[in-house]
């Protein structure tokens, strides 16, 4: 099983949602989160003074598939979520032990 954490653009989750959706996994934990990457925030300006903000609003999607799934999963959300330019995120991947349903007890795939 793989965990899918994606950091992106706030207005991006709609379109990632549906992506996901049209692959066939509905599942999904949304988070909202600051941040920022290599450029370190932006310079903006308000009344002709300029100010720099350091952590941007983004949010957090996670997903935990099968192996099978997470190719697919990870394509949608790359192309739902591209923008082409500085600030479109991150896709973090990585493997999970062990899974359980906390309601019915059921492990692995099956709790998925």
């Amino acid at each position: 099983m793989k965990k899918i954490e994606a950091i992106i653009r706030p207005e991006k989750v709609d379109d990632i949602r549906q992506a996901l959706e049209t692959v066939g996994f509905p599942g999904v934990a949304i988070s909202e989160v600051e941040g920022h990457g290599k450029q370190k925030g932006v310079v903006q300006q308000w009344r002709g003074e300029q100010y720099r903000v350091e952590l941007l609003p983004k949010v957090r999607l996670e997903v935990v598939a099968s192996d099978s799934q997470a190719e697919n999963i990870v394509n949608a959300i790359q192309n739902a979520a591209k923008t082409g330019s500085v600030g479109d995120g991150k896709i973090f991947v990585s493997s999970v032990d062990q899974v359980i349903r906390i309601r019915t007890g059921e492990s692995g795939d099956k709790a998925l």
